[in-house]
């Protein structure tokens, strides 16, 4: 058993959210006002609570097939929700799912504060709790399942400093887009980065610029918050670390009102069709790929075993920074994507060909060895 320890830092601001239901009674379910389906209620399920469907597609299409697959084919029922940003939602939901006696409740927080609370009454009510890629501060769950998130961070500043490197840009002024502040994975991906480029500010090789999360992830914002960036520094900045796809595409938005798209080197996450369709076009620099399968079946795995009442035990203990706790845990490893391998994601089925090879991004596929 290798063991971590995290060190985290604290940023500051607001939460994640969503509601869209997918279920597995083993019976078909009556759709509901997202899309999804959801069971008639019972007891002696798994629950499942995800955070919002517009902070990245993964949280309403990818984790909800992925994990209802890997529940169904160990034929253990499974209610799968969606809070839709609404933390009081959130809340209800948990609610509803500890009075029908789920045995294993596995939430994505919408923040610590909101995780905790739900995580104890489960916990009073004897229910078996894992935190899915996001660690709740505090909130003491049994297990935690996500990526190595500091990881995540060093693979973008490594990255954007790569793609600096090709640009030939000296002493370049970097600007940071970081993500929700009230999200731990957000304050981890700036462990990462930060580890990375901190030491090229200490010797004057990059310039420091600003430095700013953004709520919710909210893309609105962030290309409300880049333009700032950008107005105050007189269009100085050189390169952007994005934390993910949606705050990247939000900031090559604005760099395209000043026909800087493709100039100023800016990092993502999530290998998003839109992400690597600005790979593509040379608007993004890289990106970082989660093979969200390889969570989703480690979580569901996990999952199935406390639900058959089996004994497990975490490959990892992840530090609570919060809590002093170490909280059992099973991190898998991200990946690095620049133009010259964006065929690792598409192999994997994580995206499909013909979504990010459509329309004008055809011919570049064509060009980049895209099969």
């Amino acid at each position: 058993m290798r063991s971590k320890m995290f060190a985290l830092v604290a940023v500051g601001l607001i939460a994640l959210g969503g509601t869209a239901a997918c279920t597995n009674d083993g019976n078909s379910g009556a759709s509901n006002d997202s899309g999804g389906t959801r069971g008639g209620g019972g007891g002696g399920k798994v629950g499942v609570i995800l955070p919002d469907t517009t902070t990245s597609q993964r949280w309403g299409t990818d984790d909800p097939k992925l994990l209802k697959a890997a529940f169904d084919k160990a034929d253990v029922p499974v209610d799968i929700q969606n809070a839709q940003g609404d933390k009081q939602k959130f809340a209800q939901i948990a609610d509803g799912m500890i009075a029908d006696g789920v045995k294993v409740l596995m939430i994505v927080n919408l923040d610590s504060g909101t995780g905790k609370a739900v995580l104890d009454k489960a916990k009073a009510a004897g229910v078996k709790t894992i935190d899915y890629d996001r660690l709740t501060l505090n909130g003491g769950a049994d297990f935690y399942v996500s990526f190595d998130n500091e990881a995540v961070g060093r693979l973008q500043g490594n990255g954007l400093v790569r793609c600096l490197g090709e640009k030939g840009l000296r002493n370049p002024m970097i600007a940071d887009l970081n993500g929700s502040p009230t999200d731990n994975n957000a304050t981890l991906f700036k462990v990462g980065y930060d580890e990375v480029l901190q030491p090229k500010y200490d010797s004057g090789t990059f310039l420091k610029g600003p430095d700013q999360s953004v709520a919710d992830w909210d893309n609105d914002e962030a290309g409300v918050v880049f333009q700032e960036m950008w107005d105050q520094t007189n269009k100085k900045i050189n390169g952007v670390l994005a934390a993910n796809d949606g705050l990247a595409n939000a900031t090559i938005e604005v760099l395209k009102k000043s026909k800087m798209n493709g100039q100023v080197p800016v990092t993502g996450q999530d290998a998003t069709v839109q992400g690597l369709q600005n790979i593509l076009a040379g608007d993004q620099c890289m990106t970082v790929y989660k093979a969200i399968k390889k969570e989703a079946d480690a979580a569901a795995d996990l999952a199935i075993k406390l639900y058959k009442g089996e004994q497990v035990g975490g490959d990892d203990r992840v530090k609570d920074p919060e809590s002093g706790a170490y909280v059992q845990s099973f991190l898998e490893d991200p990946q690095a994507i620049f133009k010259d391998n964006i065929n690792v994601v598409i192999k994997d089925g994580f995206v499909e060909k013909k979504a990010v090879c459509s329309g004008r991004f055809a011919p570049m596929c064509r060009e980049n060895g895209i099969k």
